[in-house]
């Protein structure tokens, strides 16, 4: 029987658990864990109910064969039923959301949810990607451990324009910039010549995720296509560098910050996204820096935690860094302070494997525990361990304006790319953490049959080994792979838009 099986509905009121109270409470008694091995073994053996809960479990998926107890609440059943670790509710009615915040929000108040947690016994501890004020309303009414940094404080953070100064501050600069407004063209260009930024510029709002708020401005025309999102914002102007950009995860722990593995970004292929500047995917691989750039790029995001922790943030974060290839200076970008759509990669490297996953020392922040680890000595492994390790993912959106009906969709599960290169579906799995070669890929669907595409819509995601981008451009692979799962969406066109269209669930 798996865990998506529905028992009766019941009265909220009838679920409630005691009200929340600190975790890091009076440490006298806590458990001591001194060193990997004791965490390893401390996880491996947990009995505290931990539940990633979000639009799809893609981010975190693979955690439970580190974290005994761990489990996923999805509104996207990717798997029909068949993950034993994955409990999305059977009654959704029709619901338009207007951001991933609502989905959470909606899946934590669902009675079928709520009885599912009642069921499984505990105190639940709560991880999401995104979250609000009513998020951690939620949790305190129901009792639920919301085992993430406050809302109040992330969104401060989540401001390109606060990453900025605090970057600053620590030593870890962004590329040649000015922080302003503009309310025309000619204001923006008078910014820019008096920073000495040139005339070819990028834009940036103070929030925004995948490229959406990130504007390319070079002539009076892209100020006017892009005016109405930029004019009475705060702005980052930005000179326009030629660049390799990166992606990188931390966790601020009390120990120092501990950095991932880089991974390069896969960004605004029309094959994968509507959006210029959007984030598509990743490619970790060992020539992805240089050992002088990764040691510069690994200084500055420890300078950047470290500032972040004097804020009183703990946990999880992504970082981009960019090189800027005619000067070889590395700059510091954009921060999420959450977990991201790079997770995937973080936690199935061989420095997760050689240690534990990134988001256990996270976990370990949010838990009744203390315990001892040396961070530099952890860095430094994991940085020698990035020249053995290559996987991609490929994050799979609509393209196209058209609003269709999806009849059939692609399984969950691993494909093959056989020997006369079609794309075949071999059996269903779990997560991509037993992929043997680059001939295999995971594919996790987020939008299935009945579902609705339309620009910008989830496909699904891609994970494979071995590299999607090369020289600038998606390997003949890749393409191989985009085209193979395309293929087996089979949609129909419809007269007008549906009456619900739901939010993007990848982040």
């Amino acid at each position: 029987m798996t865990e998506n099986t529905t028992a009766p509905a019941t009265d909220a009121s009838s679920t409630e658990m005691t009200p929340a109270s600190p975790i890091a409470g009076n440490t006298g008694n806590r458990r001591h864990l001194n060193g990997i091995a004791e965490i390893r073994t401390f996880f491996r053996t947990n009995e505290d109910p931990i539940y990633f809960v979000g639009p799809t479990s893609f981010n975190l998926l693979g955690l439970d064969r580190w974290v005994r107890n761990f489990h996923y609440i999805a509104y996207y059943d990717s798997w029909d039923g068949q993950h034993p670790r994955v409990f999305s509710p059977v009654n959704k009615p029709p619901v338009e959301f207007e951001s991933s915040e609502e989905i959470n929000n909606y899946l934590l108040r669902d009675p079928e949810v709520q009885q599912y947690l009642r069921r499984r016994g505990g105190r639940p501890k709560v991880a999401m990607v995104f979250f609000d004020e009513e998020t951690e309303e939620i949790c305190r009414e129901r009792g639920y451990d919301l085992i993430l940094p406050s809302h109040e404080l992330r969104n401060r953070l989540d401001s390109k324009i606060v990453t900025t100064q605090l970057g600053n501050e620590a030593g870890a600069h962004s590329v040649p910039n000015v922080l302003g407004t503009a309310d025309t063209f000619a204001e923006l260009m008078e910014l820019a010549e008096a920073n000495h930024l040139g005339t070819d510029l990028v834009v940036q709002t103070p929030y925004g995720d995948s490229g959406k708020t990130t504007f390319f401005i070079k002539a009076e025309a892209d100020w006017d296509s892009n005016a109405e999102d930029i004019i009475g914002q705060e702005l980052k102007v930005m000179k326009r560098i030629n660049n390799k950009a990166l992606a990188v995860e931390a966790c601020i722990t009390r120990h120092g910050t501990i950095v991932g593995p880089f991974m390069t970004d896969l960004t605004g292929y029309k094959e994968l996204t509507p959006y210029k500047g959007g984030w598509c995917g990743n490619d970790l691989f060992p020539e992805a820096l240089s050992d002088a750039h990764r040691e510069s790029a690994v200084e500055s995001v420890r300078k950047m935690g470290d500032r972040l922790a004097q804020e009183g943030y703990l946990g999880f974060l992504e970082i981009d860094v960019l090189i800027d290839t005619d000067t070889d200076e590395v700059y510091l970008g954009e921060l999420n302070p959450r977990i991201s759509g790079a997770s995937s990669m973080t936690n199935v490297t061989a420095g997760a494997y050689a240690d534990v996953p990134l988001f256990l020392f996270h976990l370990l922040e949010y838990m009744d525990v203390d315990y001892t680890i040396s961070v530099e000595e952890i860095n430094t492994r994991w940085r020698d361990l990035a020249a053995v390790d290559a996987w991609s993912q490929l994050i799979m959106k609509e393209p196209n304006d058209a609003i269709e009906r999806i009849l059939a969709a692609p399984r969950t599960g691993t494909w093959r790319l056989d020997d006369d290169g079609q794309f075949r579906f071999q059996r269903i799995s779990q997560d991509w953490h037993d992929l043997a070669g680059e001939d295999e890929a995971f594919f996790l669907r987020v939008y299935g049959q009945g579902d609705y595409l339309f620009k910008g819509a989830d496909l699904g995601i891609l994970v494979t080994k071995g590299r999607m981008q090369s020289a600038g451009d998606l390997t003949p692979r890749c393409r191989r792979y985009i085209d193979g799962i395309r293929r087996n969406y089979v949609t129909e066109a419809v007269p007008t838009a549906p009456a619900v269209i739901n939010v993007d669930a990848v982040k």
